[in-house]
């Protein structure tokens, strides 16, 4: 799973996802993308379910790039625990997804095993998606 190395601070605050991507919303590596069209939090656990599919479809072949990383920490109480005294301690961490984020790239593959690959994929993940196409490849 990922998760960053080390972090500036232990414990963030929760924020609020407003408006679209303005970074990460354009194909940099591949040729096939999936975009997210909501916004959420999507888990280290849900990348990697997603990307163990993406790569068992595909069995090897072609390239895969992931433009999201999990790198705020999500923290949670224990169960039956009255309010107050302080904030939970960090149970998982959560990559921050805005409208039209590019999630996962593939390259090196046709376009209908990209496609289902990406479908295969965006199944494990907890958002709308859209399966998107170089606009060079569009032609």
């Amino acid at each position: 799973m990922l998760l960053p190395k080390r972090t500036k601070h232990r414990k963030v605050q929760k924020g609020r996802i407003k408006g679209n991507a303005t970074r990460g919303h354009l194909i940099s590596f591949g040729s096939y993308a999936v975009k997210s069209l909501d916004a959420i939090w999507i888990t280290s656990r849900q990348i990697e379910a997603a990307r163990v599919a993406l790569t068992r479809y595909l069995k090897r072949e072609g390239q895969v790039w992931i433009r999201i990383f999990p790198d705020k920490p999500i923290t949670k109480k224990p169960a039956e625990v009255r309010m107050g005294k302080g904030k939970g301690s960090p149970e998982y961490w959560a990559a921050v997804v805005k409208p039209g984020t590019i999630l996962f790239e593939i390259d090196g593959v046709s376009e209908e095993r990209a496609a289902e690959a990406l479908r295969l994929a965006s199944q494990k993940l907890p958002c709308k998606t859209r399966f998107v196409v170089r606009q060079d490849l569009m032609g």
